[in-house]
């Protein structure tokens, strides 16, 4: 039965056009017709059962059988597969949705996107794009006949076939669903933008109870009704996890319902398919309220094209209970299975060795009836068949799950535009990101409708603030005076969840738009998991001809280990980058800017790029700005390099040391030591050496952008030590090293889970990264300096003591760290930071 707390609109068939600019935000034309409702004419209703039955049948085939594949000999146990694989629970409920959703789309020519949270259902997304036709076009050798869906069953979950959830071979797949969790977040990033797009998305009620999912609810107070599509959120409550009942399904109905209204929704319930009822009761009651649904889209986004909606929208949901593994048989081996968590999987865990086994499998498969959904030559009759919407609007074809049939590049703003003017190196110290702010406004103003900064209430901590100056933060909830940058339509997208961002971020590039994720480094982690979902997805996606290149998923991380002292250890952590490294070679991108030029030019690359993640790791803080604009790009193209006017090593002879440094801070130190090494032992010939692209220090074998043995020993020598400073965990230059001939003369210092609130100086010292430590590695290293600069050594030993004595008498850093300079003029980068605005 329907909720009965709404109103139904049953006014004759309109469209809401939405006009130019109103108070809710801007955007195109948008067409959502409403329509009058009427009950199904049994024509309709046999299609929609037609085909439900017809996606069941497919899908069961697909777990359990090799060959006969429509049945028409008795079954035998070499027509069924050795190893039963797959999940069939959650698959009825979800091929029932899909059959509802081609009336609508047929009836109102409406884009859809169709995502399902509970993506073990692989073999009904893969069923219902075989009724569609489109996985036939797209994989040539499964035909629309007998032999084709003999093919079809035979490659699900076997050896060299396909996988059982919705991953990126799945036609109309944008959310692979074995991870739960990211459906509903997903679905909003997808709607961002599409004014015109319904995203059906299915919640499972067990994904429902995953911390991402449930703080995903809130997305609806993000959603501006004139910008934006439209998410219609259906919660499946089939009872039951893998072994356990599901919390939604069991707490009180009304509980259920004061929960949904209390996320801002309005909810309709359907429920059906229990103790026997025809199914076909069920299809009547869920094509009214689909119906009521859409009526009630329509009004909300006529009000809003008119003017006329006041507060925030409160969008309808769908609550659909039914059994679980809905119309498997009901017992089995004398234990209930349908409507129980015996059904999530494979309901007849083996149907090779009784014959009674088989025989419950063949009934099973035959009560839907093959010998009338198919023709004689296997092909889905065409009295059914014609439910199917029409080339792009069928749900499996849609250019929506294949963004890059939608993508268009950005209009980039000239970076070069935006540069930091350099006289001397390490003369003026400036916020790199926010520099990078600057010239990202510039990107929103060329790219008013493909492009967001996404990021959970750190954008203007980030230095990012000069995005305000061309857009605002959408939120769609109450505003209030005291509020600032807040408006119904914009394009930076803030909430407090990393989970929340980085769903929309992924939902908004896998529908062909492009955006970046800006976060604090140390709680990047959160999403860890999330990141290795997209990273598989990216890397399956890229075996697909038909899947077209999507935008690169672009991180910047601010906030980072090295500038994090006044918030302390918990926030001080580069992790995030071990974790990214460990994915495949023609994925990921690891990238060090050094000052706001390296940052403006790595940027521009990153947001050109397709199919690869990129992590850019930058500090907000004030920093010495080493490189012009022509030499930060000569730099970063090459991605690695000498700068030669900081070292001392004669032309034409080897060095006796490389300092080597990635990251701003490390090469902070690095230039620091270079500066004493030159004014203490000027005949020592020290090379420089700075890191943008972590990458290519791998060797070319195992990364597109390593460095060819020949390179990496030129630069790097192979029998000189390599001090190297580097932003993160030391283990990891040793790893991207190991094969390298000179890898056992490398002895890198960076982040060893030493911190706390302190200074940005003792934060090094603590960490054996500091200036003064770097001198006494050289030192320590090179072939005969320790007996000779035994003085030195010991300088800079009382060095660190008395720097670490200021600290704790003067609460800051002392001077000759704090104002040092290059060139020994200007404001030094740590005298110049500040920590205004970064404690909230």
């Amino acid at each position: 039965m329907t909720d009965t707390i709404s109103t139904v609109d049953t006014a004759n068939t309109t469209a809401a056009n939405t006009p130019g600019d109103t108070e809710h935000g801007t955007g195109g034309t948008s067409f959502w017709p409403s329509k009058n409702i009427t009950p199904l004419d049994p024509h309709t209703l046999a299609q929609i059962d037609g085909w439900w039955r017809a996606a069941n049948y497919l899908s069961i085939g697909q777990i359990y059988l090799l060959d006969n594949p429509l049945l028409r000999t008795p079954l035998a146990l070499e027509n069924i597969k050795p190893r039963l694989l797959g999940h069939w629970g959650t698959t009825p409920g979800l091929n029932f949705i899909y059959a509802h959703l081609n009336r609508i789309i047929r009836e109102r020519e409406q884009k859809t996107l169709y995502i399902t949270g509970p993506g073990h259902g692989g073999p009904g997304m893969v069923a219902n794009s075989y009724l569609e036709g489109t996985y036939s076009e797209l994989y040539s050798s499964i035909r629309e006949d007998a032999e084709g869906i003999r093919r079809l069953f035979r490659q699900f979950s076997f050896p060299g076939g396909i996988p059982s959830h919705a991953a990126p071979n799945v036609p109309g797949s944008i959310n692979e669903g074995g991870e739960l969790g990211y459906s509903l977040s997903h679905a909003y990033g997808a709607a961002f933008d599409n004014p015109d797009l319904l995203v059906a998305c299915v919640i499972g009620d067990g994904e429902a109870e995953t911390g991402p999912l449930a703080t995903a609810w809130h997305s609806n107070k993000f959603i501006d009704p004139l910008q934006d599509g439209v998410v219609l959120p259906i919660l499946h409550l089939n009872g039951y996890k893998i072994a356990n009942p599901t919390i939604l399904a069991r707490i009180p109905e009304e509980q259920l319902l004061d929960l949904m209204r209390g996320y801002g929704h309005k909810p309709y319930i359907v429920s059906g398919g229990f103790d026997g009822e025809d199914p076909l009761r069920v299809h009547e009651r869920m094509a009214e309220t689909l119906d009521e649904v859409l009526n009630e889209i329509a009004r909300i986004k006529k009000a809003a094209a008119e003017g006329e909606l006041e507060g925030t929208a409160v969008w309808p949901m769908i609550i659909l209970r039914t059994p679980k593994g809905w119309t498997c048989p009901a017992e089995i081996d004398g234990k209930p299975v349908e409507n129980t968590w015996r059904a999530h999987q494979v309901p007849l865990a083996n149907a090779r060795d009784t014959e009674e086994h088989t025989r419950i499998l063949e009934n099973w498969m035959l009560k839907y009836k093959p010998a009338e959904l198919f023709d004689e030559s296997g092909r889905l009759v065409d009295w059914i068949a014609e439910l199917a919407p029409k080339g792009d609007l069928r749900m499996s074809a849609t250019p929506f799950a294949n963004g890059g049939r939608l993508r268009r590049d950005l209009e980039l703003p000239d970076f070069r535009e935006s540069a930091v003017e350099v006289g001397e190196p390490g003369s003026v110290a400036i916020e790199a990101t926010k520099v990078l702010g600057g010239w990202l406004a510039g990107v929103i103003r060329a790219n008013p409708t493909n492009f967001r900064i996404f990021g959970p209430d750190e954008t203007a901590s980030n230095r990012l603030q000069d995005v305000y100056e061309a857009t605002d933060k959408q939120w769609d909830s109450a505003i209030w005076p005291v509020d600032e940058h807040l408006a119904r339509a914009g394009r930076v997208m803030e909430m407090l969840s990393e989970h929340q961002c980085e769903g929309w971020l992924e939902g908004y590039l896998l529908t062909g738009r492009h955006g970046m994720f800006n976060c604090y480094e140390a709680f990047i982690h959160i999403i860890d998991s999330m990141f290795s979902q997209h990273a598989k997805w990216l890397q399956e996606s890229k075996k697909l001809e038909w899947r077209l290149p999507i935008s690169s998923l672009n991180y910047l991380l601010s906030s980072h280990v090295w500038r994090q002292d006044h918030n302390g250890f918990s926030h001080q952590d580069p992790g995030f980058i071990d974790h990214v490294v460990n994915k495949k070679a023609s994925i990921v991108r690891v990238y060090f800017p050094v000052d706001a030029n390296t940052l403006l030019s790595t940027y521009d690359h990153c947001l050109r790029s397709v199919d690869y993640v990129n992590v850019v790791v930058a500090g907000k803080q004030p920093s010495p700005q080493w490189l012009s604009m022509p030499d930060a790009i000569a730099h970063c193209t090459r991605g690695v390099g000498i700068w030669d006017w900081a070292g001392t090593e004669v032309e034409g002879e080897e060095p006796d040391v490389v300092l080597a440094c990635a990251g701003d801070v490390p090469t902070l130190e690095t230039m620091a030591a270079a500066s004493i090494l030159r004014e203490r032992l000027p005949e020592l010939k020290v090379r420089v050496v700075n890191v943008i692209d972590l990458m290519r220090l791998q060797d070319e074998s195992e990364h597109p952008h390593g460095l060819a043995s020949r390179e990496f020993d030129a630069i790097f020598t192979t029998d000189k030590p390599v001090v190297f400073a580097y932003h993160g965990y030391p283990t990891l230059i040793h790893r991207l090293t190991y094969r390298r001939s000179g890898h056992s003369n490398i002895h890198v210092r960076g982040f060893n889970e030493e911190g706390g609130t302190t200074t940005p100086f003792d934060m090094a010292m603590l960490n054996s990264l500091d200036r003064y430590h770097l001198v006494m590695d050289v030192i320590d290293r090179v072939p005969g300096l320790a007996a000779r600069s035994a003085v030195l050594r010991q300088d800079m030993q009382d060095s660190r003591q008395r720097a670490r004595a200021y600290t704790r008498e003067q609460g800051e850093d002392i001077p000759e760290v704090a104002d040092w300079t290059w060139n020994g003029s200007g404001v030094g980068a740590i005298s110049a930071s500040e920590t205004g605005g970064d404690n909230s």
